[in-house]
């Protein structure tokens, strides 16, 4: 299997797993934990997981202290401020807009891999993000009810999350180039956990775990496992033979795969204007990962 077959599986799996994450924990919060408290679960645990595996079995450390200081400024942006605010919005706003919001990724991703990484921005880079952009505000729209609202403050912290993550995945590439997976997602969790656990420690001490039916011990397996562990360790892995553009890019699969989840769970109808929709996406996707050096060796 080639390198680039390679990363678009782990891109697309990523994208899968972050299409069905809106439904399922907006399942958990508020009703059953907090946000914060969520997050602090999610965060530790996948801390405690990566350190133990990168002690153990890489045994790699972060070395100079310019690469430390870019390790910390990743567990900010990649763990910290995303999560919190994500998790903060999600709970006041619905998932329909935080969907919609999150497609500034990848512009947010294009604008700061030109500035800090001196990324050639082509023309069939921009016109890619303007069709895939295109395709999934219009299948969000489409999929609007008329008992859908939103929330102001919820939409703001779910930009503010995008724009932290779009940076994440910017200044996380250098270190991708030198250091393990492992490594870099151990080290970012470790300065996300510490930065959390203040604003989420009094919601994990609130519920009562006893109660929780089946379905919610499995929908926070679900966001500890998949959600946090697959998502960072292959986003990051990816980064290593991708441009940050190309990771961007993939956030606008997230509305289509998400229609065909719940097709799937048959609480929505797949009809020809979503399938349309889905042609723009992924023609816009396929735009961006045709420029040149798109996907290979690390430089």
């Amino acid at each position: 299997m080639s390198k680039q077959v390679q990363v678009h599986g782990a891109l697309f799996l990523v994208a899968l797993i972050y299409g069905s994450n809106y439904s399922i924990a907006k399942e958990v919060m508020p009703f059953y934990v907090g946000p914060f408290g969520l997050i602090v679960i999610r965060v530790v645990s996948a801390a405690l997981f990566f350190g133990i595996f990168s002690r153990l079995v890489v045994k790699e450390k972060i070395v100079g202290w310019a690469d430390n200081v870019r390790s910390i400024l990743c567990g900010i942006t990649g763990i910290a401020i995303n999560q919190l605010c994500f998790f903060a919005g999600l709970n006041l706003t619905a998932p329909i807009n935080a969907a919609l919001l999150m497609v500034i990724v990848p512009v947010i991703v294009l604008l700061f891999s030109a500035i800090l990484l001196r990324e050639r921005v082509g023309w069939r880079k921009v016109a890619g993000i303007a069709v895939a952009c295109t395709g999934a505000m219009l299948l969000i729209y489409s999929s609007r009810s008329e008992s859908t609202t939103g929330n102001l403050f919820g939409d703001l912290l779910i930009i503010l999350n995008a724009t932290s993550f779009g940076i994440y995945l910017v200044i996380v590439k250098p270190l991708m180039q030198k250091y393990n997976a492992f490594t870099i997602v151990s080290r970012i969790f470790a300065v996300g956990a510490v930065l959390v656990i203040p604003f989420g420690w009094t919601q994990v001490l609130t519920p009562d775990y006893s109660s929780f039916p089946v379905s919610i011990w499995l929908a926070i397996l679900f966001m500890i496992f998949a959600v946090t562990i697959i998502t960072y360790l292959f986003n990051t892995w990816a980064l290593r033979y991708a441009n940050p553009s190309l990771v961007g890019a993939y956030i606008y699969l997230q509305p289509i795969l998400a229609v065909f989840i719940a097709v799937g769970l048959g609480s929505d109808v797949f009809t020809l204007q979503k399938g349309l929709y889905a042609l723009l996406i992924f023609a816009g996707v396929y735009l961006v990962s045709r420029t040149r050096q798109q996907v290979g060796s690390p430089e």
